[in-house]
């Protein structure tokens, strides 16, 4: 029998995109923690030239959706997903990269990484990024050196971005447990998983946005 309480922990992220309004606050919180944490200084180069380049764990895409004069702007944060079944674990060649059995978090072993690539090209979802000062491949690791750290006050362990997001539009927590924030968010809120069809099983997950109607229904209502 399935018993929900007896699986393995796995945390993730539970993005709200209904109350996520782009401001970046993830993204600059996720890169001066990780800059100056266990990840390593994260290489900027050239960042004001013509051609830079820079290492992320976290982004904020912005759409425009529907049309004028209905267009409707979408902002979806985007990190690694950390998958129940990583295509990048099984490609990497030297073991690099693996996922942690006590609490599901995929991470990169700097030593044994040699910036192939591999584990780039595997991953749907395009969350790995190669430091090309360091020539390793980088990723979001939920702040793993962060949510465990005992010197911090416990309400505090949890991802800089989380701690950062001015609208509460990311949560953190343990998906298989029912009882948790984020579990019963994605409950009752239907969240969804990252294009499920690689059937990578992403542990992360994202709460849909509500619609607002179109000015012209809403007007035809109120007559």
């Amino acid at each position: 029998m399935d018993n929900a309480l007896s699986r393995p922990k796995q945390l993730a992220l539970v993005i709200d995109l209904n109350v996520c309004v782009g401001c970046h606050a993830c993204v600059t919180s996720c890169k001066e923690w990780n800059t100056s944490g266990s990840a390593g200084a994260l290489a900027d180069e050239h960042p004001y030239g013509a051609d830079p380049t820079g290492t992320f764990f976290n982004r904020v895409q912005t759409y425009e959706a529907d049309s004028f004069p209905f267009t409707e702007t979408i902002h979806f944060p985007k990190s690694c997903l950390h998958c129940e079944e990583p295509p990048c674990v099984p490609v990497c060649p030297t073991g690099a990269s693996y996922k942690r059995k006590e609490d599901g978090i995929v991470l990169v072993d700097y030593d044994k990484c040699i910036g192939c690539n591999y584990c780039a090209w595997a991953c749907p979802y395009g969350a790995r990024e190669l430091d090309e000062k360091r020539h390793v491949m980088t990723k979001c690791t939920l702040c793993v050196d962060r949510i465990y750290d005992a010197s911090i006050p416990e309400r505090d362990r949890k991802p800089a971005c989380v701690m950062a997001c001015p609208t509460s539009a990311r949560l953190f927590g343990d998906v298989h447990d029912p009882d948790s924030e984020v579990s019963r968010a994605v409950r009752d809120r239907g969240g969804y998983a990252l294009m499920p069809e690689w059937n990578t099983v992403p542990a992360n997950q994202y709460l849909p946005r509500a619609v607002t109607p179109p000015l012209a229904s809403t007007q035809e209502h109120e007559k």
